[in-house]
């Protein structure tokens, strides 16, 4: 299998192949529609409305990687496969920004279509209809197509019965899910670069509303901050998390649980966290010293905020421990915005910023202290020998995360 991404070795590794990238260029556009469109309308309605179809366009990319995962797909056929996919999912984005109006169908048959082609793709593997993928294909693909067909209220409301039934399968049929072999260091890879795909969608948020400006001094003070901002969350993930989520999956007694709780659902809230902040940087570097309206307020703050508790619902699926910095920090984003809605655009950027950086701070200390701790001697009699699957081990700290 060809091997462009990872560092792994051994029976248990599986790297992400080239048509796996490829298949991920359409999400980009995908993530840059579901901006669009929330950018336009962000009130608690649109907000919802954002949401209902960003959740199929993320469960078409999971249910790619999940496949990806379980099988060798570095073959022609399944290349063809994945570009099929592919090109359903262009037509999903090319329909996002008129989802609610002319477009519902081709959303709809765009989604269907992608999960037709993943069935077939996994059509040899017994009870495959009786699982997620046959929810695909029977339930929640004819509601996103019946759905566009109605008006928009009736539209909105089969949208997101379709939605819950994608996101429920995965936990309906968890005894189904339990016989799956799943790569441990292939998902997390994928996820990893889906959330990188989504905090690209911030730098373009900062720089193509900051193109057009005259580019004096408080613009580029706000570019900065929006950068910092963008900067803090990607260290956050990538410095703190994304190794953890790699032990934990790997050392899992059911990586099934693991994979659902953490992958699936935790990045679906991660990456709207950061599409909402991506879509808050658009309203903010144009116009530093305007007030903002509490729309595009409860964006970059709100969008903050769900990222940052989202860790703690990693964590606590992980290793059942509390990540008590990242709570705080969000409960104080959270906590700030009403005071943030009068203030000139350049101070709500430069606050979240401030605190990312102090945030990261005290977590790059924390995570020292723990490695020194883990380092320094400890008694013959206190050391326990445990075993993780089939390797010995000396009991360690939890990862970072």
């Amino acid at each position: 299998m060809s091997s462009p991404v990872g560092d792994g070795a051994g029976a248990e590794e599986k790297r992400v192949t080239w048509a796996e990238l490829y298949f991920d260029l359409v999400f980009v556009f995908a993530i840059t529609q579901v901006s669009g469109l929330l950018h336009h309308h962000h009130d608690p309605g649109g907000i919802a409305r954002a949401l209902v179809v960003f959740v199929p366009v993320y469960w078409c990319w999971v249910g790619t990687t999940v496949q990806a995962n379980i099988r060798d797909v570095d073959t022609p056929r399944d290349r063809l496969g994945i570009l099929a996919v592919g090109l359903a999912g262009l037509f999903m984005a090319l329909a996002v920004p008129g989802a609610y109006e002319g477009r519902g169908v081709l959303l709809g048959v765009g989604y269907w279509a992608a999960r037709v082609v993943l069935l077939l793709m996994l059509i040899r593997v017994p009870g495959v209809w009786r699982g997620p993928y046959g929810v695909g294909v029977l339930v929640s693909g004819p509601l996103l197509v019946a759905g566009g067909l109605l008006p928009e209220g009736p539209r909105l409301v089969l949208w997101s019965l379709a939605a819950l039934c994608d996101l429920s399968g995965p936990v309906l049929f968890r005894s189904r899910l339990a016989r799956v072999a799943y790569h441990p260091a292939h998902m997390p890879e994928r996820f990893a670069l889906f959330l990188l795909v989504a905090l690209g969608e911030s730098i373009v948020g900062i720089g193509a509303t900051a193109a057009g400006a005259r580019l004096d001094a408080a613009e580029l003070v706000s570019v900065a901050a929006a950068f910092t901002i963008s900067g803090g969350l990607w260290w956050q993930y990538f410095v703190f998390a994304a190794d953890a989520m790699r032990h934990a999956v790997t050392v899992a007694d059911s990586r099934r649980d693991v994979i659902r709780r953490v992958f699936q659902y935790g990045h679906l809230a991660l990456v709207a966290g950061v599409i909402a902040v991506a879509v808050g940087f658009g309203e903010t570097v144009a116009d530093p010293r305007r007030a903002l309206g509490a729309g595009s307020v409860a964006l970059l703050y709100g969008g903050c905020g769900l990222y940052l508790l989202t860790f703690g619902y990693t964590r606590w699926m992980m290793f059942r421990a509390v990540s008590t910095t990242r709570i705080v920090a969000a409960v104080v984003v959270l906590g700030l915005a009403p005071a943030m809605v009068r203030l000139p655009a350049i101070a709500v950027l430069v606050v979240p910023a401030v605190l990312l950086v102090a945030l990261n701070v005290v977590e790059h200390l924390r995570v020292g202290r723990a490695a020194a701790g883990a380092a320094a001697p400890v008694p013959a009699p206190a050391v326990e020998t445990v075993v993780v699957g089939s390797v010995e081990a000396v009991p360690a700290p939890a990862p970072a995360e």
